[in-house]
């Protein structure tokens, strides 16, 4: 199969294209759905196992596994099958969230060492999940329409959003039941399950049949990309001449020397964004009249606005093109740390409220800006190392800051 003609290709591929859009929205939202769910239910896990920090340990669990596969899988992104990668992930993502659930059946809920180990093990599964699914899902959309990346990224966001609305339905549904807290994790984890599942069958049977799919993983091929094979191939196309070769393509280190600040940028939003959340949220904002709420709702405050910013990009007037102007703005947001620090302190709920939802609004706003400007100007190879690099810069800034997050406890006595 040849590139489709400019004439006939174009009406072609935008065939499908709301559709695309919507798949690419579930897909974000399955690609955190499993891990959203985990630092969700921290109130619960706080009851559990009151000792063990689960918020930030959990986190700091998850991290390590997720960029040192991604580190992997982005040094030999050229060579990985994404179909692969992708279908593994969110069945990795399906089955340990149903590991969580045999879990806390099968110990009754009850905490200690062996069932916390037993959650760390299953968090680090995520943790490989996530860098199968994230790094491919974008090295994959990278070379599609900036839309589709907006909508993959708002479904992330829409994870948080989603898992948060629902914690505060089952708290209130099972509060006054025996073991309510319990009932409405394990339901939780359900949801969650059922959505990672779901999200297998689209990415497997649904999504590599859209023309407008179809369309950008042809043209892809033809520009030397080898990742795209498998996909083409479940869709019913074959031998896609290929007009270039994957080793006339700039080499990963040429690539980040062109987009090196759209790199930093993505690793300082999170470093910031990861030193507060969730961590700080649930130690160190103090006793309020919200009592256990209080963290849920600071929780769902974040997700909610870190959702809205993920659209605010498709404004023309409030999206940044502009490289300095991105690097400014990420810059700016290291205010939150002293903002943060002094609000818990001396503020009331109403103005540490009203924080978090800027610290979600900012985030969300900038991921999208970085990820949507970050690929362009290159073929459909280049565009996806640059996706799979912006992965890995993005969960290394989730890892310093979830190690950075920790300072927040020395000398509090809570260690």
């Amino acid at each position: 199969m040849n590139t489709p003609s400019e004439e006939n290709g174009i009406p072609a591929r935008m065939e499908g294209k709301r559709i695309a859009n919507f798949v690419c929205w579930l897909l974000g939202m399955g690609s955190l759905m499993s891990w959203n769910s985990m630092l969700t239910i921290g109130d619960y896990y706080y009851k559990v196992f009151p000792d063990y920090h689960p918020s930030r340990v959990l986190t700091l669990v998850y991290q390590p596994f997720a960029l040192g596969c991604m580190s992997f899988l982005a040094y030999y992104e050229a060579r990985v099958d994404t179909r692969k990668r992708n279908i593994f992930g969110y069945t990795l993502f399906a089955v340990s969230t149903l590991g969580c659930i045999i879990l806390d059946l099968a110990t009754s809920g009850k905490g200690g060492v062996g069932p916390y180990v037993g959650i760390c093990l299953l968090v680090g599964a995520f943790g490989v999940a996530d860098a199968h699914v994230q790094g491919g899902m974008v090295g994959d959309l990278s070379f599609m329409l900036p839309e589709f990346m907006q909508s993959f990224f708002a479904g992330v966001a829409a994870s948080g959003a989603l898992t948060s609305g629902l914690r505060l339905i089952t708290k209130v549904a099972f509060d006054k039941s025996p073991n309510g807290l319990r009932k409405g994790a394990i339901l939780f984890l359900a949801i969650s399950t059922a959505i990672e599942f779901l999200c297998v069958l689209l990415y497997a049977l649904y999504f590599p049949k859209l023309p407008i799919v179809k369309y950008f993983r042809a043209k892809a091929a033809t520009e030397g990309s080898k990742t795209v094979t498998a996909d083409l191939a479940a869709a019913g196309i074959h031998n896609v001449d290929a007009t270039a070769k994957i080793e006339d393509r700039l080499s990963t280190k040429q690539l980040f020397y062109k987009k090196w600040d759209f790199f930093l940028d993505l690793f300082l939003i999170y470093v910031l964004t990861l030193s507060i959340f969730p961590g700080f949220l649930y130690e160190n904002t103090g006793k309020h009249s919200l009592g256990e709420w209080y963290a849920l709702v600071l929780i769902a405050m974040y997700n909610v606005l870190d959702l809205i910013g993920r659209y605010t990009p498709l404004i023309d007037v409030l999206r940044l093109e502009s490289r300095k102007g991105l690097a400014t703005a990420i810059l700016a947001r290291f205010v939150f740390v002293p903002a943060f620090y002094f609000t818990a302190k001396y503020a009331s709920e109403g103005w540490m409220i009203m924080l978090v939802g800027l610290l979600g609004l900012t985030n969300g706003h900038l991921t999208v800006c970085v990820m949507t400007e970050a690929p362009k100007g290159f073929k459909g190879p280049e565009q996806n190392a640059v996706g799979n690099l912006l992965v890995l810069f993005l969960l290394g800034g989730i890892f310093s800051g979830v190690c950075l997050d920790w300072l927040w406890i020395i000398g509090n006595g809570s260690f």
